[in-house]
């Protein structure tokens, strides 16, 4: 049997069964005093022969014994739980209850597929191994055991996954750990490129390039050692975890690394300028590195950092003593007029995992409820019940968009246990959820109701890989409001005109469900009341999720700029209203003044009425798009002067002359530190509130 997890694995745990090979070595027994049962299930209601078995299940089975837990795959995960687990064995009934150490699994977490699996997800717990014990009902003659069938990982990283290239940061968490400055962390054997122990139990590392795939992480203090088996994964991703802004504060020493966005390739001979001087722009050396040493780096300074076929980044008043810059690789003719290859761009790399399951009604797992009776029969001849699985997305404020009529699961879908699905998904550990409602094609737009979801999290992908029997249990039913009330900003002469209202569910770390009923886009001015029916209740497999709820302030139907969003409210009840306001001020770009010609090296913008801004951010784009400059601003109103990098040369990565479009963001970001600043927080998705104007000039 595959096993797809991460691994927990220290010298004090290495005699327990959790680490062995094959799961038949640890065979469970009948607890002391106990007397088999021989002629049924343990009063289970299975149709099954509780004798037939799965072929994992049945290897070393004693003869003659009706019940036995025999493995977990995975064998390890997390200790804060909710990773998907299946157990093998033989003699389960739709009763059965499952144990994880002392912790009883909640029921409305527990799938049982057949009389040798159950599906369950992981509770929390504490580090290392803990016995496993399943019972069916109250019948303790059905009960076994299986000592140290599941280990918890000492630790995790968040988030757990990130691209290739590298440079994604991430936060080691653990649990009874003791890490200090002398503590050394690797991701695949190499060791992070930054590492710094904020807490006895946080590590913040820099992850270095790899290759796609699971990875081990190992972390030393002393001589004690944790690893945990494919705890981190290398994806084609741009999670925006990575590169910005760290070190300590500047004190006449800065180091700039200059590295490609998409391979993590240092990138050589890259333009480093400190200040607004041209002149004074230093070589990156071979493995993509610029020192500079001057007394006078006391203060906050600009860094510029600009590349042959690479677009440039500008940071504004850095304050501390390390830049850390991945490039965008540029594709044009001239990149390739030398006989060079054109640099990469970000192609896939082939590593998609997929998974395959079954969405589950039964009544034996709900009493009183039947197949799809959670959802209501067809009122037309042109309805029809429909489910459809989704992966949980990186982005609270995206609309739902209803799939293809081919990838609909109907109750006429074939299964095992219930309706068999298929997708493929990104490697790492991930969540996926089902909404199961009536849809109707015959409009236009199709609609599609949902009255019901299913929710399974950590579930282990790996490249290449099938990750099978996922069994989804739609169990949660969409029957619940949330009422919003929002402050929309003042209506500008360009906009913003309407607000666009979104929610969606937060699935702890792991991603965001988007929901049909979560967008409403009234015009402004209103009321400021609104309502989304149709939400679930944060229970069962959604304890611990919460409601994330976004305004946005656009201009037209189409949702255009000027804007304004309020990206970040959560809440976990639907009892009282959420409240949403604070809308950053609109920014309005002064230098260039609009349609004029802009000398390359001056900016100034101010913003409306609104709240505070804690990060600028221009994207100065040119040749049709194919060339952008990211400047990057602490705070909000200002006048700001960058190297004039046309006097580098086109070759050194300079804006071509012709027409430019500035985009300006004003962003509200929580807990902001601008000597912490990742890519992340340059776009959207890193900021808890934004706006956003574009201007037109030229060079």
């Amino acid at each position: 049997m595959r096993n797809a997890s991460r691994g927990f694995l220290t010298a004090r745990f290495a005699s327990v069964c959790a680490g062995l090979a094959s799961i038949s070595a640890c065979i469970a027994s009948a607890p002391e005093g106990i007397h088999r049962q021989t002629d049924g299930d343990g009063g289970g209601d299975f149709s099954v022969d509780p004798q037939t078995t799965s072929s994992s299940a049945g290897a070393g089975l004693p003869a003659g014994d009706p019940h036995a837990l025999l493995g977990a795959d995975p064998t390890h995960g997390p200790f804060n739980g909710g990773q998907r687990v299946l157990l093998y064995g033989n003699g389960f009934s739709s009763k059965v209850r499952v144990w994880f150490g002392e912790v009883e699994v909640d029921p409305s977490a527990i799938v049982p597929v057949d009389p040798s699996r159950v599906q369950v997800a992981a509770p929390p717990g504490t580090a290392g191994p803990v016995e496993l014990a399943v019972q069916n009902g109250d019948d303790a003659s059905t009960r076994r055991t299986l000592p140290g069938g599941y280990v918890y990982d000492a630790l995790y990283a968040s988030p757990s996954s990130g691209p290739i290239s590298g440079g994604t940061t991430v936060e080691l968490i653990g649990q009874g750990t003791h890490w200090d400055a002398t503590t050394v962390a690797r991701i695949d054997q190499k060791p992070c490129t930054s590492l710094a122990a904020p807490e006895p139990t946080r590590l913040v590392c820099t992850v270095p390039q790899g290759t796609p795939g699971a990875k081990t992480i190992s972390v030393k203090t002393g001589d004690e050692t944790i690893l945990v088996l494919d705890g981190y994964t290398y994806e084609d991703s741009a999670n925006g975890y990575k590169g910005g802004l760290s070190g300590a504060p500047l004190a006449g020493r800065l180091k700039v690394l200059v590295y490609n966005n998409f391979t993590g390739d240092p990138i050589p001979g890259a333009r480093v300028v400190v200040g607004s001087d041209p002149a004074s722009a230093i070589e990156a050396d071979a493995s993509g590195v610029a020192v500079i040493e001057d007394a006078s780096l006391s203060a906050p300074r600009t860094v510029t950092v600009a590349a042959t076929c690479h677009s440039p980044i500008s940071f504004v008043d850095v304050p501390v003593d390390t830049v850390t810059v991945y490039l965008d690789p540029v594709l044009t003719p001239a990149c390739g007029a030398s006989g060079d290859p054109p640099p990469p761009v970000g192609g896939k790399v082939g590593s998609a995992g997929a998974i395959e399951g079954e969405l589950v009604w039964d009544a034996s797992l709900d009493p009183g409820s039947v197949a799809w009776g959670n959802v209501p029969s067809p009122r037309r001849d042109t309805e029809r019940k429909a489910a459809y699985v989704f992966t949980a997305g990186a982005d609270p404020l995206a609309t739902f968009t209803l799939p293809s009529e081919f990838q609909a699961i109907t109750p006429e879908t074939p299964g095992e246990l219930g309706h068999r699905f298929s997708m493929y998904i990104a490697p790492g550990n991930r969540s996926i959820y089902a909404l199961a409602g009536l849809e109707d094609r015959s409009t236009t737009p199709p609609r599609f109701t949902a009255y019901a979801m299913g929710v399974v999290r950590g579930i282990p992908v790996l490249p290449n890989e099938w990750t099978r029997e996922v069994f989804v249990r739609v169990n949660q039913p969409l029957d619940h409001a949330l009422s919003m009330d929002v402050r929309a900003p003042a209506k500008g002469p360009k906009g913003p005109d309407r607000i666009q209202a979104n929610v969606s569910l937060m699935i702890g770390n792991d991603g965001f469900a988007t929901l049909p009923t979560g967008a409403q886009s009234p015009l402004i001015p209103f009321d400021g009341g609104l309502t989304f029916v149709g939400v679930p209740a944060l229970a069962r497999d959604l304890l611990g999720a919460s409601y994330h709820s976004s305004a946005r302030a656009v201009t037209g139907q189409a949702g255009l700029a000027p804007l304004s969003v309020v990206g970040r409210v959560l809440s976990t009840s639907t009892s009282e209203p959420v409240h949403i306001g604070d809308f950053v001020g609109v920014p309005i770009l002064e230098t260039p003044a609009q349609n004029s010609a802009w000398d390359g090296a001056h900016l100034a913008t101010s913003f409306g009425a609104g709240a505070p801004v804690d990060l600028s951010v221009y994207d100065i784009a040119s040749g049709n798009g194919l060339i952008q400059w990211t400047v990057a601003v602490p705070a909000g109103s200002h006048a700001v002067e960058l190297p004039d990098i046309r006097q580098l040369g086109l070759d050194h990565g300079a804006l071509p002359p012709g027409p430019l479009t500035i985009g300006v963001y004003g962003a509200r970001i929580d807990g902001f530190d601008y000597g912490r600043l990742v890519y992340r927080n340059l776009k959207p998705a890193g900021m808890s509130a934004y706006s956003l104007d574009s201007f037109s000039a030229h060079l």
